[in-house]
């Protein structure tokens, strides 16, 4: 081999390295449309498998003077780069990401914003049971200063012998407490074949935790002129949570609220954990606003203030909380309704209204 001086082995040592660097800048282009077709096509970005065989297959063309221990080392890096590079590039070509549109989305609603400066507070029953019962907790609500009503006409329940909603009937009292007490109304829809009918009476249109994956539903909702609160399924991921507002935003419909409502874990002293780091990791991640729904994080009324001003210290855009008239007696889930005086301390105690 011809003797080569220190500064000739160093010059090739920088030829080397852009040529390495060009490499590498190549590898990252197709390894960027590789996690962008993979995401059009519901694929899964990482594949043990092919991560495997592409090791075996340069580690079998080594020839030294690196080891193979080593080789493999130096490739499992850049696998590694590739995947963040993957998953970054895939991110920003979604409509719900803050790389893609950096100021916060604000819905309007009759003079209310949601995304705004300020918080909202969302207050009802869990289920709408009687005009009378509604016009009771309508009435208090708007001297609390309330501007958006809650209440279920069509409810989903774990067991098929248990209160189902009103449906029809729930819907038209939702409408008629609307225009008696001028609110707007959120109420949930759970099936494709009822949303003209919810989206007739209700001003925003709430998807319940079971529905986050319903993706025939969500695309439906993308083509309906109001705004969408999609809640975060009881055992889905973030990242799960964000994909489900892609198929409504994919479909033309901007106006998507998250709803974080707590997840399923070990946990039994309440109905579910709510995940309080969600908030700020999706305000990073996504443009859009965040309601908390304490009642079904919690099940329970007795920590509703403390865990509200907990959500809103962690930048969470409003609060949900369920209110009844008489929770003794309500007709579903009853133990996590605050009462009428219990939900005016709550409202002195987290203090947005």
């Amino acid at each position: 081999m011809e003797k080569k001086s220190l500064s000739e082995m160093r010059e090739e040592i920088d030829r080397l390295n852009l040529e390495i660097l060009e490499l590498l800048s190549r590898r990252g282009k197709v390894v960027q449309a590789i996690g962008f077709l993979k995401a059009n096509r519901g694929i899964e970005t990482f594949d043990p498998e092919r991560e495997s065989l592409m090791l075996e297959t340069i580690t079998s063309h080594n020839r030294g003077p690196f080891s193979d221990e080593i080789i493999q080392k130096l490739f499992k890096q850049i696998f590694e780069a590739s995947m963040s590079l993957m998953k970054e590039e895939v991110t920003q070509e979604f409509l719900f990401s803050r790389r893609r549109k950096k100021e916060n989305t604000i819905i309007e609603l009759e003079g209310l914003t949601i995304g705004g400066d300020k918080p909202v507070l969302i207050a009802g029953p869990c289920s709408v049971e009687s005009f009378r019962q509604m016009d009771a907790i309508a009435g208090f609500l708007v001297e609390c200063g309330v501007k958006i009503l809650r209440g279920g006409a069509f409810k989903p329940r774990t067991s098929p012998y248990t209160f189902q909603g009103l449906r029809k009937k729930g819907l038209e009292i939702l409408r008629q407490i609307s225009e008696k007490y001028d609110l707007i109304i959120i109420t949930e829809v759970m099936d494709p074949r009822h949303l003209e009918l919810v989206a007739e009476y209700a001003d925003i249109l709430q998807i319940g935790s079971r529905n986050m994956h319903n993706y025939e539903l969500l695309k439906e909702l993308g083509e309906v002129k109001r705004p969408i609160m999609l809640k975060r399924g009881f055992m889905s991921t973030m990242e799960e949570f964000l994909y489900s507002a892609e198929y409504i935003l994919s479909r033309g419909n901007s106006n998507v609220i998250l709803c974080e409502r707590g997840i399923r874990t070990f946990e039994r002293w309440t109905r579910n954990t709510l995940d309080i780091s969600a908030i700020p990791i999706l305000k990073n991640e996504c443009h859009l606003p965040i309601i908390v729904d304490i009642s079904h994080a919690l099940g329970r009324t007795d920590v509703s203030a403390p865990i509200a001003r907990a959500a809103l210290a962690a930048g969470a855009d409003g609060i949900m909380v369920e209110t009844h008239n008489n929770p003794a007696v309500a007709l579903s889930d009853g133990d996590q309704q605050l009462s009428l005086p219990e939900f005016r301390e709550f409202c002195r105690a987290i203090n947005i209204m």
